[in-house]
């Protein structure tokens, strides 16, 4: 599966954007999606996950409350809402699909395919 993110912007701190994560080749079916961050210097970090399948969601520790990840299946497409954004949200932000077991679901290795990335920029 091929994956197109979108929806990157500036915004200022306690703003909203909202991200995509188009798939082509192929649908979602039977995937779990993740969304994850890197900054700069820093290390992949998860943000959240959606099984294709059930619909249930996974988030980080950092991103409960603010973040709300969501599949369109008949878009196939997966959206990340982010609002009360912070100056740490700033971040190149990459969706990934991939069969991950529970356990590793915030693990990037365990997502076999990945977007291009979208930089979010959170700054007055």
């Amino acid at each position: 599966v091929q994956l197109q993110a979108s929806g990157g912007g500036l915004v200022q701190p306690g703003g909203s954007l909202r991200l995509s994560c188009a798939a082509s080749g192929r649908t979602f079916y039977n995937y779990r999606v993740g969304w994850f961050r890197q900054a700069p210097g820093k290390e992949r970090e998860f943000v959240a996950a959606v099984d294709a399948g059930s619909r249930r969601s996974y988030y980080g520790d950092s991103m409960k409350g603010r973040f709300t990840i969501s599949i369109d299946n008949a878009k196939n497409t997966v959206n990340l809402q982010m609002n009360n954004l912070r100056s740490e949200d700033t971040a190149v932000y990459y969706c990934g699909a991939g069969r991950p077991i529970l356990s590793e679901i915030s693990r990037p290795s365990a997502y076999a395919n990945w977007g291009q990335g979208t930089l979010v920029t959170v700054s007055s």
